[in-house]
């Protein structure tokens, strides 16, 4: 059973890949590697944005050391899952707002900066809604890779080579090799401004923020040289080709943890891949074509590292929220939620 199907064409999808790749190339550099005009980039990208088909965002990249990522399911009380979702989804600590099939109503994925604050959270707002029945927490011990970074994979290898000539990205140091660095009020304000559009120019940051443009283009390269950024630009799922969003719990040997990461990080499929506490050791999330894909995923899964065993499957049957994104009754995004930058 399809639950929807993509509406981007192939110019839009390249389109998308090219700025997953390189988030604030000019349309010019762009224009030499997808071989369209500038201003008909521009009008391309204004038009996905602009109707919610996609977005492009940066979000401060947390260190492993100061935050703490958790999965929460909660038990809605009958017809309250339409009304937690919504008032959840303007949390900044919420990346992640799932309505899913299963015993429980809803799934978040939470960012805290520590046990302390996650607690806070838990107790002091979601458990207090009037419409949660029950929560169970399951902590993010190790975030395998990013949340929300799926990549298109639409440009050919050599375009990829291209566009990485094109905008110097060959020259960036290697994340191994960035230094740390704190960040200053005007970071904390440009990354609030760059959460809901990432390719906003310096000329109108600078106006917002009450700065110069080239103090903005410096902070700017400054942080991105330094790994302090986190980009995702996607397409809105429902209308991606890939809309179904699904979590996949299971347990393997803890001697075993290493290996099948690896294994299950060399897959095609997109796969944000978490050590949890709880029952189980992994939660797994992905995004599929199909429902009935979800059958093909764990046995995906399960061939690539044998010692896996499946314990749960929850698909989504409305996503809220992806990131700071928002998506409305259509699945297309309708606004962002300003993140909590200090986090």
């Amino acid at each position: 059973m399809h639950t929807g199907e993509s509406v981007l064409g192939e110019p839009d999808l390249s389109l998308i890949h090219a700025l997953q790749l390189a988030p604030r190339a000019s349309w010019t550099q762009l224009s030499v590697v997808l071989g369209s005009s500038p201003d008909t980039l521009a009008r391309r990208w204004d038009h996905l944005t602009a109707g919610g088909w996609a977005w492009s965002s940066l979000l401060v990249a947390r260190s492993r050391d100061s935050t703490l990522y958790a999965w929460v399911e909660l038990e809605c009380a009958a017809g309250a899952a339409d009304a937690t979702a919504i008032e959840l989804t303007d949390d900044p600590y919420t990346l992640g707002v799932h309505q899913v099939t299963g015993e429980a109503d809803l799934v978040l994925l939470v960012v805290c900066p520590d046990l302390y604050a996650l607690d806070v959270y838990l107790a002091g707002r979601v458990r207090r809604l009037a419409g949660v029945l029950r929560s169970r927490t399951q902590v993010v011990t190790r975030l395998h890779n990013r949340p929300y970074r799926s990549r298109i994979e639409q440009l050919a290898p050599g375009q990829v080579r291209l566009l990485t000539d094109v905008t110097g990205g060959e020259r960036r140091p290697r994340q191994s090799a960035r230094p740390r660095m704190s960040l200053t009020d005007l970071d904390r304000a440009l990354v609030a401004e760059l959460a809901g559009d990432a390719r906003r120019s310096a000329a109108e940051l600078a106006r917002q923020c009450g700065t110069s443009e080239s103090t903005v283009r410096r902070r700017l390269d400054a942080l991105m040289a330094a790994g302090a950024l986190h980009h995702h630009c996607l397409p809105a799922p429902r209308f991606s080709g890939r809309p179904v969003w699904a979590l996949v719990t299971a347990d393997v040997q803890p001697l075993e943890v290493s290996s099948t990461v690896a294994a299950l990080s060399r897959l095609r499929h997109t796969l944000l891949i978490t050590s949890v506490t709880g029952p189980h050791n992994l939660a797994i999330a992905t995004w599929l074509r199909t429902v009935e894909e979800l059958h093909e995923m764990t046995s995906t899964l399960v061939r690539a590292a044998p010692t896996l065993r499946i314990t749960g499957t929850q698909v989504s049957l409305r996503t809220r929220k992806i990131g700071a994104q928002v998506l409305g009754p259509d699945g297309r995004r309708t606004h962002h939620i300003r993140p909590d930058v200090t986090i």
